[in-house]
C-alpha cells in the first residue's frame, strides 16, 4: 500500500506479528488477499494444498510466506492458533525493516482491490 499501511500486521518484540486466515487443503498454495478479521483488523488469506494434520499445512503456510516476503523461513514462527484457521504468526528481524518489505510486497499484489483500503474492487 502507498502509504505503508499494514492492516494484517504489527509491530512486536523483535520483530511484527501478522494476521492470517488458512485454507487448507486448496488446489494450490497461494496468498488471496485480506480477509476482516473477528477482532475488527484484516488477516492475510492463505491457501495451501497441505492437509492440516501434524503441522504440515502450518509448514506450508511457513513455506510460502517465506518465498512471498523472500525471508527465511526461519524467521517465522506459528505463536497462536497452531491448530486453528485464523493464526498469528511472529516474522522475526527488525520490525521498522519488516514494515518497509512487507509495505513494498503487499504494494506489488494484485488482487484486484483490497478490502478495507477504501479501494473499490473492480
Amino acid at each position: 500500500m502507498p502509504d505503508g499501511t499494514l492492516p494484517f500486521a504489527a509491530p512486536a518484540a523483535g520483530g511484527l506479528r501478522v494476521r492470517v486466515k488458512v485454507t487448507p487443503r486448496a488446489g494450490r498454495n497461494r496468498v488471496d488477499g485480506l480477509a476482516p478479521d473477528p477482532e475488527g483488523g484484516m488477516a492475510l488469506k492463505v491457501a495451501v494444498s497441505a492437509a492440516p494434520e501434524d503441522g504440515k499445512a502450518n509448514a506450508a503456510v511457513i513455506k510460502l510466506l517465506a518465498a512471498e516476503w523472500r525471508v527465511a523461513k526461519s524467521t517465522i514462527e506459528v505463536v497462536l492458533g497452531a491448530a486453528d484457521r485464523r493464526k498469528v504468526l511472529h516474522l522475526a528481524g527488525d520490525p521498522a525493516a519488516l514494515r518497509r518489505l512487507l509495505a513494498d510486497w503487499l504494494a506489488r499484489q494484485d488482487w484486484g482491490r483490497l478490502p478495507g483500503t477504501g479501494a473499490a474492487r473492480d
